[in-house]
């Protein structure tokens, strides 16, 4: 089993920035491929940004070049330095593990997730 927390969500107005971090448990995190979901209401959760055991990255094209997704194997750690916010970032924002391995960028694969954590960026 494996337990994700989120936090550093909060209010931000449109150009600023918000670093979510997640930590997670266990002693395997290294093994793990990692991503970070979003879900507004009324809409599926959606996959933005995933990163492998490896680190390679993935990025939903509404994200790239603003949102970076990194690990700390050291700290059992996923962060998503998000950059330029726009009120249409405005979502609740999940950690997700993907014990099992596979694509960084199939949102299917990922299996365990955090409880979410709200960014709401105002005009």
């Amino acid at each position: 089993q494996v337990q994700l927390v989120e936090s550093g969500g909060g209010l931000v107005q449109a150009g600023g920035s918000l670093r979510l971090s997640c930590a997670a448990s266990g002693r395997t995190f290294s093994t793990y491929v990692m991503g970070w979901f979003r879900q507004t209401p009324g809409k599926e959760r959606e996959l933005i940004a995933g990163i492998s055991t490896g680190g390679t990255t993935y990025y939903v094209d509404s994200v790239k070049g603003r949102f970076t997704i990194s690990r700390d194997n050291a700290k059992n750690t996923v962060y998503l330095q998000m950059n330029s916010l726009k009120p249409e970032d405005t979502a609740v924002y999940y950690c997700a593990a993907n014990k099992n391995g596979g694509s960084v960028n199939r949102p299917g694969l990922y299996d365990y997730w955090g409880q979410g954590t709200q960014v709401i960026v105002s005009s």
